[in-house]
């Protein structure tokens, strides 16, 4: 293993962070893809999955959210090759980067370029979403965000039918690790009535060397500031609630209150991973709607309030053990 490889990724969280590792690993990468008309909206996960026994593949999972099916694309090890310069991924024929994806699949052909990319600032003390966890070398599962939102031009052929995506609005994240958490609730949504906003949430059961503790991270994109509402920026979650038909949270902050509230869609089944195998299973609307309001703390002012629509929504685990204690 090339050490620099290793440090350069683990300061630019979008890039393959596995160097190095041969078994327990998975990493894979979310690019949300919504047409102008909002009548297709997809999700195309590439990742590279590493069991204990040393067995590995690559694969490319396929969900359609507005028809709630999924697909998994299998691939050999040897078919996944990342970048070590920069976010660029191959799997066999398939492209996937920052400025766009490239698809040669059973099912789905074609390209689509993404422009106005917006990243989640990133810090040499702070790289990414998971600021100072970035350096600690155990968690079970890392996240990153590669694009709050962009604007996609292109097209797809998905299953004989030619779908343009030109004027459609797009998302990308990415998790790695060994497992999902045992228990969390993810959203997200960048379909509000003004464009250029973008919202998720993620609150998850964290293994921790004294126990485990619940972890969360939201960010609200809102023209040109994020406001962020972490645990390393000294943010309570003040509130969780779930139940059959809706999910309610709510984050508190020395200076903002950030409320949001989502119903409960029918899902979509996808494979996740368990010790670095992809045998276990979630489940994922990419239908729902995210209502939020942002309070500005010390004059009860709303900042902002608004719906975002083909927001995805996944609730996995023993949810109870999430809420504040």
């Amino acid at each position: 293993m090339d050490i620099r490889k290793k440090i350069k990724s683990l300061f630019n969280p979008p890039m393959y962070q596995g160097w190095g590792n041969t078994r327990r690993y998975f990493e894979g990468w979310y690019f949300k893809v919504v047409n102008a008309s909002e009548t297709e909206a997809y999700a195309f996960i590439p990742g590279i999955a590493m069991e204990e026994s040393g067995e590995s593949h690559a694969f490319i999972q396929l969900l359609d959210g507005k028809e709630k099916r999924s697909e998994y694309f299998s691939f050999d090890a040897g078919a996944f090759l990342p970048s070590s310069k920069n976010f660029e991924v191959s799997i066999g024929n398939n492209h996937f980067s920052t400025g766009g994806i490239r698809l040669d699949l059973p099912s789905v052909t074609g390209s689509l370029e993404f422009s106005g990319v917006v990243p989640w600032p990133n810090r040499w003390y702070s790289p990414g979403i998971m600021g100072p966890y970035t350096f600690v070398p155990f968690m079970e599962c890392n996240h990153g965000i590669v694009s709050m939102d962009h604007s996609l031009s292109g097209s797809l052929t998905v299953n004989g039918e030619l779908i343009d995506f030109t004027g459609g609005r797009g998302y990308i994240e990415k998790d790695w690790g060994h497992s999902f958490p045992s228990a969390y609730i993810w959203m997200q949504s960048n379909h509000f009535s003004t464009p250029g906003i973008s919202f998720k949430a993620s609150v998850a059961r964290i293994p921790w060397v004294t126990g485990k503790f619940t972890g969360f991270i939201a960010g609200l994109w809102l023209g040109d500031r994020l406001y962020r509402f972490t645990e390393y920026n000294r943010t309570r979650l003040s509130s969780l609630s779930v139940t059959s038909s809706a999910i309610e949270l709510e984050f508190r902050n020395s200076n903002s209150i950030i409320s949001i509230s989502a119903p409960v869609d029918k899902p979509t089944a996808l494979a996740a991973p368990v010790k670095g195998m992809m045998g276990g299973r979630i489940e994922e609307s990419m239908t729902s709607v995210i209502s939020l309001t942002l309070t500005e703390r010390s004059t009860g002012r709303i900042i902002y309030t608004g719906e975002g629509r083909n927001a995805c929504i996944e609730i996995s685990g023993d949810i109870q053990s999430l809420s504040p204690r």
